[in-house]
């Protein structure tokens, strides 16, 4: 009775565990990011309201009035962008994988998926609610989890040349070429997604459509930081005027700089990655080499409901430990 009773209070505490651990890995690298950035924002703040005490009286008001003109600018964006992150559509989310299919086709695709893998499971001897659960998991999960990835590719392929593009944009303008003839020469000469991606402003240019308004339909399609600073730059340029040139050039040093930190994280960060994919591997592994030597003993877990139920549980912590592991070595520059 003193065994079994702690016994239930063992699995009760590390149930309790586990989703603690779990929350504090999804929450906690965001409220700690946020907290961050708004004491760095803070920081930068109070020190630009300074101003040298050998300033003119007309350059104090010149400044401040460009000062309060970029930060109502920057807020500007920071509200759309805030407003764009609330909730984005599935036809987004495909036109940013870079893929010409409709929201239609994608909700066949995967209702074909679920069904496909639903039947596989039912063949293979499985109850009907495990097939019907594996039907509903892979036909809402695995093709949004496919167009993640196509989604993630394609942003590290626009990384390769983003910077490059941003470069002939700056000497295209210290050449004396206008911005939009700039974007023409990136459109036609720099390779898939970039130059698309630049066709698509090139082409809203035409039918009349403001410079802002592209950079936002371009942040939409490719929502990475580095768009962001391109539409950042750019904004604040054409309200407040200024050496545009001089500018971008500036944002394609820090572009190049930030992809050197990214590769240097990444390198620093492969050891990692692979401890946790031999970690996430080894029960899997396990199971298969005792299905080799063994399989009367391992078939068990299939072939009675309380086998059953301890792969429902196992596959729960084991998704549990891949994802606080996911966040552990997950670095975002």
């Amino acid at each position: 009775m003193f065994s079994s009773t702690l016994s239930i209070v063992a699995v009760v505490f590390m149930g309790l565990l586990a989703v603690g651990g779990l929350v504090v890995a999804v929450f906690f690298p965001q409220i700690s990011t946020k907290a961050k950035t708004n004491k760095r924002i803070g920081a930068i703040s109070s020190g630009g309201s300074k101003v040298r005490g050998n300033q003119s009286k007309a350059d104090n008001t010149n400044n401040n009035q460009r000062r309060k003109q970029v930060q109502d600018t920057l807020k500007q964006l920071e509200q759309r962008q805030k407003d764009q992150k609330k909730r984005v559509p599935l036809s987004t989310r495909i036109e940013q994988a870079g893929l010409s299919m409709s929201v239609k086709a994608f909700w066949i695709i995967s209702l074909i998926a679920g069904l496909v893998v639903g039947a596989i499971v039912l063949v293979t001897g499985s109850q009907p609610w495990m097939a019907g659960a594996a039907a509903f998991a892979t036909g809402l999960g695995l093709p949004r989890w496919v167009l993640s990835a196509l989604c993630a590719r394609r942003q590290t392929k626009f990384l390769e040349e983003f910077a490059n593009a941003i470069d002939i944009v700056v000497r295209g303008i210290k050449s004396g070429l206008p911005v939009n003839d700039c974007l023409k020469i990136v459109a036609n000469e720099i390779p898939e997604p970039v130059g698309p991606e630049f066709s698509e402003i090139v082409d809203a240019q035409k039918l009349g459509v403001p410079m802002d308004q592209c950079l936002e339909r371009m942040y939409e399609r490719m929502p990475l930081a580095e768009v962001n600073f391109l539409n950042i730059v750019i904004t604040i340029q054409q309200k407040t005027g200024g050496n545009l040139a001089e500018a971008l050039n500036n944002l394609s040093g820090v572009l190049r700089d930030r992809k050197k930190m990214k590769a240097k994280v990444q390198a620093m960060s492969q050891e990692a990655k692979a401890s946790a994919a031999i970690i996430g591997s080894l029960p899997i592994g396990v199971m298969g080499i005792l299905y080799m030597t063994n399989p009367e003993y391992i078939t068990l877990l299939w072939t009675t409901s309380t086998g059953h139920g301890l792969l429902t549980g196992s596959g729960v912590w084991m998704l549990i430990g891949v994802l606080v592991m996911r966040k552990m070595i997950n670095f975002n520059i």
